[in-house]
C-alpha cells in the first residue's frame, strides 16, 4: 500500500497471530468496547480518519467501497490499496478454511440402511417435523453456498453448451475438477490453448503412450485398414487405420482434395502408412471391394511380396444382400428376374408403407397410439439396411393391423384416402407377411454374419467357416416347408436356390484370399474330433484340396526361400496330424476348448516357425469396419457447429479422440468402476447395464453410423 499507511498495515505474512475471521481490525483505531465481543464497537479509520460504529462487516464496507451497505466509504483509497485488502481477506479465508476441514469431518448424508442417525438427540426430537438441514455453523465450514454455485455454474456450462450429459460419466471431467481444486486461483485454459498449444501437446502425449502397444506389432502382426470418406466441407479424405489383437489405432486421416484417388495415389498412402508402420509386422491390408481399391491393394502386394490386400467381408456380405434384392445373374446368358424380382417388389412395398404413415402426422399418431417402436429412417448405402428395415417391420405387426382397423384410420379423410385404403389391405393380408417372413429368414444368415464381422476383434481365422456356416444357413430357409408355398407362387423352389447358390458364391470367390484359408488352417479348433463330429461332411483343413491349394500359395508369399519354406510345411504336416509335442492328450482335447492364440502359445514351441505365423493370422481383422466407426467420430467432431475446422486440426482432434477410447479400454477400471464404459449409450440410453444388452458389440458395431446402430440396439431392448 501506499508509504502513508505503512506504519498501521500488516503485511499478509504478519496476519499468522492476529484473527483470521476479521483481519481488518488492524487497519481502523477502536475507541470504544472490544472487538473480541463480535458486537458493535465505535472505531476510527486509520488512512481517513473517519469516525463509525458497527462490526468488522462495516469495516470491510467502508475499506473495501461495497455500496448498498449503509456505510461512509472510505473515498480516497487507490486500486492497489483495494486489490492487497481483498488479496489478505482471501488468504485469511483459505487458512480457516483449511483448518476448519481438519476440525470438522463431514456427516454422512443418511445412515437409513443401519436405522442410526448421525444426529440421534436431534432426530428424536425432531421425528414428527421435516428434517433439518446443516446448521448454520456446519453449513459456513462445508462451504454449501459455494458449493452449490459452483454445481449450478457447471450445469450452466453442460445447458449452455449442448453437451450431453453422458459428459460427466468421463472420468477426464472429475479428475480435471479434482486436480483444479488443489491448485489456488487456477484459472482453466482458454480458446486458443485449447485449439493450438494443449491439442499439440495431447497428441504428442497420445504418440509417446501408444508406443509399448507398437512394439507387439512385431509378435502379433497388424493390419492397415484404409476407407475414403467426404467431410462437411466436400473434402476428400482418406483414413488409415492399424488394427490389431488390442483394437484399432488411428494413424492418420489424409485430405485429397485437388488429388485425384487413382490407383497409383491410394497406392503410394498406402505404402507411406506401411513404411511408418514397419513392413516386418503388416500381414495384411483391408480396403472396400472397389476396383480402384483392388488396383491399389495390388501395387502393395508387388512392393512388398508377404503382404496381402484383403477386401472387406463386411462390404463383400453388403453386396450379396444388393444382389439377391435386385435379381441379378451370376448364371451366363440367363435372367433372373422371375426368380428374384419379387423380394423387391415386397421391400417396395414395405417402404412405401412406411413413408405413407411417417410422412402423415395424423397417420404417425395413430401408429404411436398402437406401437411402442419407431418405423426406422435408414439410409440405404448402410450395411443391411434393407434386412433393419424388414425386421422392424416385422416386429410392429401386430400394432400396425390394430392401427388400419381403428375408427379413426378411416374416419381421417384429410389426406389421400385411397392410398389409406390400400395400405389396409396390404397390412391385413397375410400372404404379405408371410414374403416378409421368408425375406427376414432368406437374409438373416448374411446378416448374423455381417454382425460377426463387424467387428475388431481378431476373426480372420474364421471367415472360411462363416462362409460355409451361413450358405448351409440360407439353403435351410429356402427349402424349409413354412416357405414353400411362398416360393412356389414365382417359381420351382430347387430353381429358386440354384439361383441364389451362384450370388453367395461369387462374392465369396471374389472375396477370399488364400489368407483366409491359411488362417483357417491354424485354426486348431478345425482339427478337433468335436467340431468335426458335429457334421458328418466336415473334414479337416489339410483334407480339403482347395484349402490345400490356397496354402501353398501362401507359404510361397510368405516364405520365398525354399530351404526356409520346406520347413515350415514339415511343422504345419507335425501340427496337422499330431505328431511330436501336438500328440499328447492336453494338446488334442484342447484344441476345441482354448482359444487358438492360447492353444498355440501352450503347445507350439516345437514349430517356432509355425508358431510365429500363427500368433500373427490369428491376431487380424476381417473388415476394415474400423475406418467406418472412424468416420462417425469424424462426423461427430466436425459436424454442422464446427464444419469451419482446418483439416489439419480436425485430424487432430480426431487422432486424440479415437486413441483416448482404445487407450480408455485397455485399463481394467474401463469395465468396472462407477465410470464403467463411460464412452457408450450417452443421452440415448437411461441404462446401459450389461443385463440388458451388449454394450461391447454396440461399442464396435458400424450398421449405423450413427443413427441405425442406436436403433438397432433400441430393436434388441424393446423386443
Amino acid at each position: 500500500m501506499s508509504s502513508s499507511a505503512a506504519s498501521t498495515e500488516p503485511s499478509v505474512e504478519s496476519t499468522k497471530s492476529q484473527r483470521l475471521d476479521a483481519p481488518l481490525w488492524k487497519y481502523v483505531t477502536i475507541t470504544s468496547g472490544s472487538d473480541k465481543s463480535g458486537g458493535n464497537v465505535a472505531f476510527t479509520c486509520n488512512f481517513c480518519g473517519g469516525k463509525l460504529t458497527g462490526s468488522h462487516s462495516r469495516v470491510k464496507s467502508h475499506l473495501l467501497r461495497i455500496k448498498g451497505t449503509g456505510v461512509k466509504i472510505y473515498p480516497t483509497i487507490t486500486r492497489d490499496q483495494t486489490v492487497e485488502l481483498q488479496a489478505l481477506l482471501d488468504h485469511c479465508d483459505q487458512q480457516l478454511n483449511a483448518k476448519a476441514q481438519h476440525k470438522v469431518a463431514l456427516p454422512p448424508s443418511s445412515m437409513t440402511g443401519s436405522g442410526i442417525s448421525y444426529f440421534p438427540l436431534r432426530e428424536r426430537e425432531d421425528e414428527v417435523k421435516k428434517r433439518r438441514g446443516l446448521s448454520p455453523q456446519l453449513s459456513k465450514a462445508f462451504r454449501q453456498e459455494d458449493r452449490r454455485e459452483c454445481d449450478a455454474s457447471v450445469a450452466r456450462l453442460f445447458y449452455s453448451s449442448g453437451l450431453a450429459f453422458n459428459v460427466a460419466r468421463n472420468p477426464n471431467y472429475r479428475e480435471s475438477y479434482s486436480l483444479a481444486s488443489k491448485i489456488p486461483g487456477y484459472v482453466p485454459p482458454g480458446y486458443n490453448a485449447l485449439r493450438t498449444t494443449l491439442l499439440d501437446n495431447e497428441k504428442r502425449h497420445i504418440e509417446r503412450t501408444l508406443l509399448p502397444i507398437k512394439k507387439t506389432w512385431k509378435e502379433t502382426g497388424v493390419s492397415l485398414c484404409s476407407d475414403g470418406w467426404t467431410d462437411g466441407q466436400k473434402r476428400p479424405l482418406i483414413n488409415m487405420m492399424a488394427a490389431a489383437k488390442d483394437g484399432a489405432m488411428m494413424l492418420k486421416a489424409i485430405n485429397c482434395e485437388g488429388v485425384t484417388k487413382s490407383k497409383e495415389e491410394i497406392g503410394r498412402l498406402l505404402l507411406e502408412s506401411i513404411n511408418e508402420i514397419g513392413p516386418e509386422n503388416v500381414v495384411q491390408v483391408v480396403t472396400d471391394n472397389a476396383p480402384v481399391s483392388a488396383a491399389a491393394g495390388a501395387i502393395v502386394e508387388i512392393t512388398h511380396p508377404h503382404i496381402f490386400w484383403t477386401p472387406c467381408v463386411v462390404h463383400t456380405l453388403n453386396l450379396a444382400l444388393k444382389d439377391l434384392l435386385k435379381a441379378k445373374s451370376y448364371l451366363p446368358g440367363e435372367t433372373v428376374v422371375e426368380e428374384l424380382g419379387w423380394l423387391m417388389e415386397v421391400y417396395n412395398d414395405v417402404w412405401f408403407i412406411k413413408n405413407f404413415v411417417v410422412n402423415h402426422n395424423m397417420r404417425l399418431a395413430m401408429y404411436h397410439e398402437h406401437c411402442a417402436l419407431r418405423l426406422l429412417q435408414v439410409a440405404p448405402t448402410r450395411f443391411a439396411s434393407h434386412f433393419i428395415v424388414l425386421k422392424r417391420f416385422r416386429d410392429v405387426k401386430s400394432g400396425l393391423q390394430q392401427m388400419v382397423i381403428s375408427q379413426r384410420w378411416d374416419l381421417y379423410k384429410e389426406d389421400d384416402a385411397s392410398k389409406a385404403r390400400v395400405v389396409k389391405e396390404m397390412l391385413l393380408k397375410e400372404k404379405f407377411w408371410e414374403q416378409i417372413d421368408f425375406l427376414i429368414a432368406l437374409m438373416g444368415p448374411i446378416y448374423e454374419m455381417i454382425r460377426m464381422s463387424d467387428m475388431d476383434r481378431p476373426c480372420l481365422h474364421l471367415v472360411y467357416e462363416w462362409w460355409n456356416s451361413m450358405i448351409e444357413k440360407v439353403k435351410k430357409a429356402v427349402f424349409n416347408p413354412e416357405f414353400v408355398h411362398v416360393i412356389t407362387e414365382h417359381c420351382d423352389v430347387t430353381r429358386f436356390y440354384d439361383v441364389v447358390y451362384p450370388i453367395l458364391t461369387a462374392r465369396w470367390t471374389k472375396s477370399c484370399t488364400p489368407l483366409h484359408c491359411l488362417a483357417h488352417s491354424l485354426n486348431p479348433k478345425y482339427y478337433s474330433s468335436q467340431w468335426l463330429e458335429e457334421d458328418p461332411n466336415r473334414v479337416p483343413p489339410h483334407r480339403d484340396a482347395e484349402l490345400n491349394n490356397e496354402r501353398r500359395r501362401c507359404f510361397q508369399k510368405l516364405f520365398p526361400d525354399s530351404q526356409t519354406r520346406n520347413k515350415v510345411m514339415e511343422e504345419f504336416a507335425r501340427f496337422s496330424l499330431n505328431m511330436g509335442d501336438f500328440s499328447s492328450s492336453d494338446a488334442l482335447e484342447n484344441k476345441f476348448c482354448f482359444e487358438p492364440l492360447t492353444w498355440w502359445v501352450s503347445y507350439g514351441p516345437s514349430t517356432p516357425l509355425l508358431q510365429s505365423l500363427a500368433l500373427k493370422l490369428l491376431n487380424q481383422p476381417c473388415s476394415s469396419s474400423c475406418c467406418e466407426r472412424n468416420w462417425s467420430t469424424y462426423a461427430f467432431i466436425q459436424g454442422l457447429k464446427r464444419n469451419k475446422l482446418q483439416p489439419r486440426r480436425a485430424q487432430d482432434l480426431v487422432y486424440v479422440h479415437t486413441n483416448l477410447r482404445l487407450l480408455a479400454r485397455k485399463s481394467s477400471s474401463y469395465y468396472k468402476d462407477m465410470d464403467s464404459m463411460w464412452d457408450l449409450g450417452g443421452d440415448d440410453h437411461d441404462s446401459m447395464e450389461q443385463g440388458n444388452i451388449d454394450v461391447l458389440e454396440m461399442a464396435t458395431l458400424s450398421l449405423d453410423v450413427p443413427v441405425l446402430e442406436r436403433m438397432v440396439i433400441d430393436d434388441e431392448m424393446e423386443t
